[in-house]
């Protein structure tokens, strides 16, 4: 929530103290997969069991599974990396709703501004999952998008996961966005489709495999 009674100078010091808090907090990280979807998918939901399939996948190939740290999709990732091999962190935002920090994070962070948190998302990614979610899921997904193609941040894969979902997107960006020449043929290569966390579990864990030689190497 934004408060207005603060002062600007002392608004500043707070959003500093975030980014130092969450740069100490998370400076050991190397390699981890930012998993997104929403808040109001519960276990009753196929897609629930998939992201929690995928946070144990990942968690046991060595990679910290990160994710917003609340309910449904989020508890989901977080709950299948939870004690399986890696970290399993949440990066916590304060809402007036929705938001309930899970209990499967072996790292809680908690924000209270949304630039700080995608900042935090960022900075240690290697690949992004996305389970079917609301607006906060789009902007993440975007935010990824937009970093990638404009080459403010190395190349990685942003796995969109639920066909029936997502392929009216797929279909949108392409038939509206692409056609009329909003973006670019090469920008749709940036997003990939699947139907199962194996799937987006083999994409990703071949990135990172290769991200690991090539660090090697250089």
């Amino acid at each position: 929530m934004f408060d207005k009674k603060m002062p600007e100078a002392w608004r500043v010091l707070r959003i500093q103290s975030e980014l130092v808090d969450g740069i100490e907090h998370l400076v050991k990280i190397q390699c981890a997969v930012n998993i997104f979807g929403s808040a109001r998918l519960d276990e009753t939901s196929p897609y629930y069991a998939e992201a929690e399939k995928l946070g144990c996948l990942l968690s046991q190939a060595g990679l910290v599974v990160t994710t917003g740290g609340g309910p449904g999709i989020m508890e989901a990732a977080n709950k299948g990396a939870f004690q399986n091999g890696s970290l399993s962190i949440g990066l916590n935002i304060t809402l007036p709703h929705e938001q309930k920090p899970n209990r499967y994070q072996d790292i809680s962070l908690s924000f209270r501004y949304f630039f700080v948190r995608k900042f935090m998302f960022m900075k240690h990614a290697v690949a992004f999952a996305i389970f079917p979610g609301g607006f906060g899921t789009l902007d993440e997904t975007f935010e990824a998008l937009t970093l990638i193609q404009t080459e403010k941040s190395e190349p990685f894969p942003v796995v969109l996961i639920g066909k029936d979902y997502w392929q009216g997107l797929i279909t949108w960006l392409r038939q509206t966005a692409l056609a009329k020449g909003c973006i670019n043929e090469v920008d749709m290569d940036l997003i990939t489709l699947v139907d199962s966390a194996d799937e987006a579990a083999h994409i990703i864990i071949q990135h990172y495999r290769k991200y690991v030689a090539s660090q090697v190497d250089a």
